[in-house]
């Protein structure tokens, strides 16, 4: 074994002062975040109201609400008559199709509307400024507003039905996905954007060649988590009537169907699980498939 020389005393402590300075000051600093973290959250909480003696006094009333979900109008349990809990499964199936159907185009559109989006929104593809700032606050609108609020203006602008809900879905996700993309492609490498464009290659060559093969497997992945998420999100936006098993379950809960809330709950909660398995498969194979070649 080799061994090894230390240093002299006088020479060893003003490096251990120095660490154990720049420890101390570390400690510091989160000790000083943690302390500004807890502050804020402290504000906030009284801002917004949150009285947790309420909550812990109310909380028995979140319990037996689930509770008299599990129940049929006989009072037996759900599961133990499953006929009578899931009466109206051919229609709920219709309208969750409808629902999956909702989810599916306005992703697909807004997947479409996002990616022309993002290429505009890139500082390094995109060189002109005016259309790029354009291109940011369109996007920044897109996302800000809640895909709710959008149901609710197309509702009134086209009536009920599922076109409300395609078109609130579509732009939310455009907003959504076109500032992830934006933030791929502005992390590219531009070595083949630049042999494109050295071969004179227009804009959209440029894009075609240069961008895409880099960030499509990434544009996929991001497609299918948005997707989840559209999925609930079309079932919430039917509560105002934009179409799908939403309106049905919005019907249920004010009219205190409390069997008929569990039961579409539980078909949507299977959907997006079944949904969530194989787009996690998808999305590991894409990434895979990156990483590999």
């Amino acid at each position: 074994m080799h061994g090894f020389t230390m240093l002299p005393q006088s020479q060893l402590r003003p490096l251990l002062d120095a660490y154990a300075h720049a420890v101390a000051t570390r400690r510091r600093i989160v000790l000083a975040g943690a302390v500004l973290v807890l502050a804020a959250a402290a504000l906030s909480a009284v801002g917004a109201e949150v009285r947790p003696h309420v909550f812990w006094a109310n909380l028995g009333n979140f319990g037996s609400y689930f509770d008299r979900l599990t129940q049929l109008d006989t009072g037996a349990r759900v599961w133990a008559d499953p006929v009578s809990w899931y009466w109206g499964l051919r229609r709920w199936s219709v309208q969750l199709g409808q629902t999956l159907l909702i989810a599916y185009v306005g992703t697909v559109t807004g997947a479409a509307l996002g990616l022309a989006g993002g290429v505009l929104a890139s500082r390094n593809v995109t060189p002109f400024r005016a259309l790029r700032f354009a291109a940011v606050r369109v996007l920044e609108f897109a996302r800000t507003v809640p895909d709710l609020v959008f149901a609710l203006v197309f509702v009134v602008a086209f009536g009920l039905g599922p076109l409300a809900g395609v078109l609130a879905i579509t732009l939310h996700t455009a907003g959504t996905l076109g500032k992830l993309f934006a933030e791929v492609i502005e992390n590219i490498d531009m070595k083949p954007v630049e042999g494109v464009q050295a071969t004179g290659g227009a804009w959209l060559s440029q894009i075609r060649f240069g961008v895409l093969p880099q960030v499509l497997s990434n544009f996929a992945s991001y497609g299918l988590l948005r997707f989840e998420v559209n999925v609930r999100g079309a079932a919430v936006i039917g509560f105002v009537g934009a179409g799908g098993i939403g309106q049905e379950l919005i019907v249920a809960i004010r009219r205190f169907y409390y069997s008929d809330v569990s039961a579409m709950l539980l078909m949507l909660l299977v959907c997006v699980m079944a949904i969530d398995l194989a787009s996690e498969r998808l999305r590991s194979r894409l990434l895979a498939g990156d990483h590999g070649a």
